[in-house]
């Protein structure tokens, strides 16, 4: 059986990826201009930038933090990495947009990165894998000891809907109302290997499953498991890849404290021998439905017990309990920035808000992303 080492993490440290579309600043569509920004920015005497990476896509980079004590630190980071981008992007009229799509590109139009792993990827999936026009946001936490990461991942997908909710982001597909919050969410676990994670109780399922992949060709390496939530051994984390792309630090910020604050809230709760809540896979799928379908509207089942709420009514309710542990790990504001987007409305609603007011038309829906990522903000609340 293949062994996974798990490695040594200080706890609850946390880091950031956050996967940007590049777009022309005067039509709105995607440009295919990753690499000539990843050549400008190139450290002299390393492979890569530490901050600036590639993506599948050449109209996609993406901005990575590094292994930070708070969010607010790795938002620091991030934004020292876009503001480097923009030197290259702005001369070359190039935005950057985040969403979890972009609201009318077509998928048939984007190049890849001339890269063996992607051409291996795009080989095998096809159709679904040429479809992947999708931005994602991940988070890191550190977690430091082996025995609760599985756990902890398991306890998180009662949360999985709260997470997608608040970041759903990709409404509109191709230039067409998808009637779903976060179209992203059910696109990607198209993939092999994607989706909802398999709630094994010991590593050792882990390893077996890993082994079982790795012998069928199924994957040639562990980071081929492209769950929404996964251990990442050679980090000593947990990954947390529910959310569509955030179109603004600010919300980026909220929803990673959010993230940050759940692994820490139920780490303790093992040091403490209290038993981590779980949920039937048949509740966790429907639950991916229900928040990729009604967003902020959904009614969420809660628990195995199949109690139900409204999303913004168990989220006022979960951060009212994660104050103190907001407090220990520095991100009290950030956390209390989840407060304005029940307020004024996740990136799907202020999207088809922004159609509604111009007619559908989807350019000005990419106009609005643009300006929200400039602003750092969201910029318009749905009536």
């Amino acid at each position: 059986m293949a062994l996974i080492p798990f490695a040594t993490s200080e706890r609850s440290t946390v880091g950031i990826e956050w996967e940007l579309a590049l777009v022309d600043s005067d039509s709105g569509d995607l440009r295919q201009v990753a690499q000539t920004v990843l050549d400008a920015v190139q450290p002299e005497g390393l492979e890569q930038h530490p901050h600036i990476r590639q993506e599948l896509l050449l109209n996609t980079v993406e901005v990575v933090s590094g292994v930070c004590k708070t969010v607010g630190q790795a938002g620091a980071d991030l934004q020292r990495a876009i503001d480097e981008i923009r030197e290259v992007t702005d001369p070359l009229r190039v935005e950057l947009m985040c969403a979890g799509t972009h609201p009318f590109a077509n998928w048939t139009h984007q190049k890849v990165t001339d890269k063996e792993r992607y051409a291996t990827l795009i080989d095998r999936t096809q159709w679904w894998g040429r479809q992947m026009l999708i931005y994602g946001v991940h988070v890191h936490v550190g977690i430091e000891d082996r025995d609760k990461v599985l756990p902890i991942s398991r306890a998180m997908l009662a949360y999985y809907g709260h997470l997608q909710a608040l970041s759903a982001s990709s409404p509109f597909w191709g230039g067409k109302e998808t009637g779903y919050a976060s179209n992203r969410a059910l696109m990607f676990q198209q993939l092999p290997t994607a989706g909802l994670p398999f709630q094994f109780e010991q590593w050792s399922q882990l390893e077996g499953y890993v082994d079982d992949m790795l012998h069928t060709g199924v994957i040639d390496v562990f980071d081929e498991i492209r769950w929404d939530l996964r251990p990442s051994p050679k980090f000593g984390t947990l990954e947390v890849r529910v959310c569509d792309g955030i179109p603004t630090m600010a919300e980026l910020m909220s929803v990673s404290a959010l993230t940050h604050c759940l692994v820490e809230h139920f780490s303790s709760e093992l040091d403490a021998g209290r038993e981590l809540p779980t949920i039937p896979p048949w509740f966790a799928q429907e639950n991916k439905w229900r928040s990729a379908r009604y967003g902020m509207d959904a009614i969420l089942i809660l628990d195995k017990n199949g109690h139900e709420d409204l999303i913004t009514t168990d989220l006022h309710r979960l951060l009212e309990r994660l104050e103190p542990v907001a407090e220990r790990l520095g991100c009290v504001d950030e956390l209390g920035g989840i407060h304005d987007i029940i307020a004024g409305g996740a990136s799907y609603q202020r999207q088809r808000r922004v159609a509604a007011l111009n007619g559908g038309e989807l350019d000005a829906v990419v106009g609005s992303l643009v300006e929200e990522m400039r602003a750092g903000r969201p910029v318009l609340t749905p009536s």
